[in-house]
């Protein structure tokens, strides 16, 4: 059976050219880049190219900024709690959203064990920051503000521009978390004026188990990692090479190819949103109308259990997803879907698509032909339906 993915957000096959890379580097370059010798030396200049394609990737002007980590939740870590331990001393005040990744969410949880205080700003019913709420939150106390660039549940993008100004006015440093977006959207750290900036190689065609962060030249940080000197003594340990090689080769295909990939989900997602009242009734599209990643639908389906549309799509061979990968599994409604106002049980019936680079229209025509017949059979077995519909 051929299998359709429509869960491009929690997984991505690796293109030919970076599993191309990745065995190249496995069988002729196993030096450690921290060797001072030969095969340590084709190491090193190896994963210094990879570095140069992933800051061209967010037009990094200076490559040594970039911090090569074990993926998104290790630099999302490394960043809120860097900074926290390195700035404790100045204030313990943390400003973030409602909406936030669970590694953010956690992290901060963590640091109120130190004595930190985090004031959470909430969001529009387009899961929506208000800049203007993220700077009457400022203390005299604030040290770091963190948003993220886009909701990995509902697609919307931030006004990160706007808030990483705010955060420069009043000298507070400012994180974005753009795992979601950096390699599938532009992300441009210069334009935005971000001072740390996270984000994972899996999002756009690399290797899962490898990420960076970008720290701007200047930025008090502690290292998570204590040990060698590696990447720039802001993260000991020796570098996962096979990983980072294929990272770069990804980033250098997606600064490539992005315009044409933009395209293409683009054209998926509009045609799976015109095409949906044909096939279903009864639901909500959530996320930004207009300020939304481009491969990315939530749909929140009345009257059924978004768990069970995914194990029965998965029977016909359709991946989909009801939250995110590092959500599931979780008894609970989606905080995120909560806090832009949707009702319980209609965020416990959720499920996003993410469009990949493989899919085609015929994939979207499957999806909602067998999407319509799902529903069909579980609202037929739905208490609340039949109570509250028949």
């Amino acid at each position: 059976m051929k299998i359709i993915n429509l869960d491009h957000l929690s997984a991505n096959p690796l293109l030919p050219e970076v599993q191309e890379a990745m065995i190249n580097t496995i069988r002729n370059n196993y030096g450690n880049p921290s060797s001072q010798h030969r095969l340590g030396d084709a190491a090193a200049t190896a994963l210094e190219e990879a570095r140069e394609s992933v800051a061209r990737l967010i037009n990094c002007a200076v490559p040594k900024e970039i911090v090569f980590t074990s993926g998104g939740t290790e630099s999302v870590n490394h960043a809120i709690k860097g900074v926290a331990f390195a700035k404790g001393e100045k204030g313990k005040h943390i400003i973030t959203s409602n909406i936030e990744h669970s590694s953010v969410i956690r992290s901060i949880k963590r640091l109120k064990l130190f004595d930190f205080k985090v004031t959470s700003v909430s969001v529009d019913k387009y899961g929506m920051v208000d800049p203007k709420e993220i700077e009457a939150a400022i203390t005299d106390e604030t040290i770091l503000i963190s948003i993220m660039h886009s909701n990995n549940e509902i697609g919307t993008i931030q006004p990160i521009k706007e808030i990483a100004a705010i955060a420069k006015a009043h000298n507070i440093l400012f994180h974005t978390d753009a795992v979601d977006s950096v390699g599938v959207i532009p992300v441009d750290v210069q334009d935005l004026g971000v001072d740390l900036l996270s984000f994972g190689s899996n999002a756009y065609y690399g290797p899962a188990g490898v990420g960076g962060l970008y720290i701007k030249r200047g930025t008090g940080i502690w290292p998570v990692f204590d040990g060698g000197v590696q990447e720039n003594n802001k993260r000991a340990g020796t570098e996962n090479l096979i990983g980072i090689v294929g990272m770069g080769k990804a980033a250098e295909l997606a600064l490539k190819d992005m315009e044409k990939r933009i395209l293409h989900s683009k054209n998926l997602k509009e045609k799976l949103l015109r095409e949906l009242p044909d096939y279903l009734d009864e639901y909500v599209v959530n996320g930004h109308p207009e300020s939304s990643l481009p491969n990315h639908i939530s749909v929140s389906i009345k009257y059924i259990e978004g768990e069970s549309v995914v194990l029965m799509l998965d029977e016909e061979g359709i991946a989909v997803s009801t939250r995110s990968a590092c959500a599931a599994g979780a008894l609970r409604a989606s905080h995120v879907l909560l806090s832009i106002g949707c009702d319980f049980a209609d965020a416990q019936g959720t499920m996003v698509i993410t469009f990949g680079v493989d899919n085609t229209e015929e994939d979207v025509d499957k999806f909602l032909a067998v999407l319509r017949d799902t529903v069909v059979s579980l609202r037929e077995i739905s208490p609340l339906y039949n109570k509250v519909v028949k």
